[in-house]
């Protein structure tokens, strides 16, 4: 327990870590929608005209809790502030046979791909995973009705109406999972923000020291006008993470919607297999089908190894990740675009734009629609 924690701060705020503040992707809210408006019990009193009878209007309709999924955002961090919707109450029906307005809808804007949870966390309620996709939370209630609405020629003049329906309460969880398709996975320092800088436009905070980066980073990846897919960077995972060491594995769910996974080694680092080892252990106790995902490894920093260290790392990971691992270097960019390339074939796989070759050629390098012939 850190001095602070008596006194409600959590650890982000405790260190002042901005970067943190400005990123949430998941949090608890209450919603309520509206009451629906009282019935009238009100009768005809003009002076000329005899046996005026009811006049009561109904109440207004209660006001639902909508929430819709829109493009141009990519943080819960307005629902940090703001914990609790109500919608509006129907307006009472009034005399003379007016009917109460209905009370004011609550829309609450999230970001694409985020998921609504029952209270438990567990129960899914609905995935937004594209723009426009809308659910209604909570109904509102129903008017209820005026005197004039129970006249009839055995009772004639009633003196009762109904009151408005009560409206919906519940508390849910909004988790966040990024839309990305292509996702960085590696050890701290392994390079990962560094990789995503020399591949997209992204700026990602990038330092000497691990758990530099708090947060998920997205990156727009573009390999030619017709060839584009977003790239995503989450915080290094450590050994330990599926039980809450380091960041734990909070932010592995930024990852589970994407076709495939690079997984980053530091090729500078003294135990190479131990590294692909942990992450791949970490990958499995999250579950989810994390582990089962399409992997593409790669050796990271190449430019700081001589050809020979370079050759023994080369087999040390091979012997036991059983696949001879590509060679990139963020500071150089040697071996990016190929890397790059190889992800997006598994996404155009994913997609079903591309059927999956078995004896694929890993160094082959597809051609863009449109090039040169003879």
């Amino acid at each position: 327990m850190t001095a602070l924690e008596p006194f409600g701060l959590d650890a982000w705020d405790a260190l002042g870590l901005k970067s943190a503040m400005k990123f949430l992707d998941q949090c608890k809210i209450y919603i309520r929608s509206g009451n629906g408006g009282g019935g009238s019990v009100s009768f005809r009193r003009e002076k000329y005209i005899e046996y005026g009878g009811p006049d009561g209007g109904d109440g207004g309709r209660g006001g639902d809790v909508w929430i819709e999924a829109v493009e141009g955002l990519n943080t819960l961090i307005d629902y940090r502030y703001q914990q609790h919707f109500k919608a509006g109450t129907g307006v009472h029906g009034m005399g003379r046979a007016r009917h109460g307005a209905a009370g004011d809808d609550v829309l609450l804007k999230v970001p694409v791909g985020t998921e609504i949870l029952e209270e438990d966390k567990e129960t899914l309620i609905a995935d937004l995973d594209h723009a426009g996709a809308r659910l209604l939370l909570a109904k509102g209630g129903n008017g209820g009705w005026g005197n004039l609405h129970f006249k009839g020629p055995v009772n004639q003049a009633p003196k009762y109406a109904n009151p408005g329906q009560e409206g919906e309460e519940r508390w849910i969880w909004l988790r966040l999972k990024l839309i990305a398709d292509v996702g960085l996975v590696g050890l701290p320092n392994a390079g990962k923000s560094t990789f995503l800088a020399a591949a997209s436009a992204a700026k990602p905070k990038i330092a000497d020291y691990p758990f530099t980066t708090l947060t998920p980073n997205l990156g727009v990846v573009d390999l030619s006008s017709s060839e584009r897919f977003v790239l995503a960077d989450i915080p290094g995972l450590i050994e330990g993470a599926s039980e809450g060491a380091g960041l734990g594995t909070r932010f592995l769910g930024h990852v589970e919607r994407s076709a495939v996974l690079i997984h980053l080694i530091d090729a500078t680092q003294d135990d190479i297999a131990g590294a692909w080892t942990t992450i791949r252990g970490e990958l499995e106790a999250y579950g989810d089908e994390l582990a089962d995902k399409s992997e593409i490894l790669a050796l990271n920093k190449i430019d700081a190894l001589d050809e020979e260290t370079l050759a023994e790392k080369i087999a040390e990971l091979e012997a036991v990740a059983g696949v001879k691992p590509r060679l990139v270097s963020g500071v150089s960019g040697q071996g990016v675009t190929e890397l790059l390339r190889a992800a997006y074939r598994q996404v155009r796989i994913r997609r079903g734009d591309l059927e999956e070759e078995i004896d694929e050629d890993e160094d082959h390098i597809e051609e863009t629609p449109g090039g040169w012939t003879p």
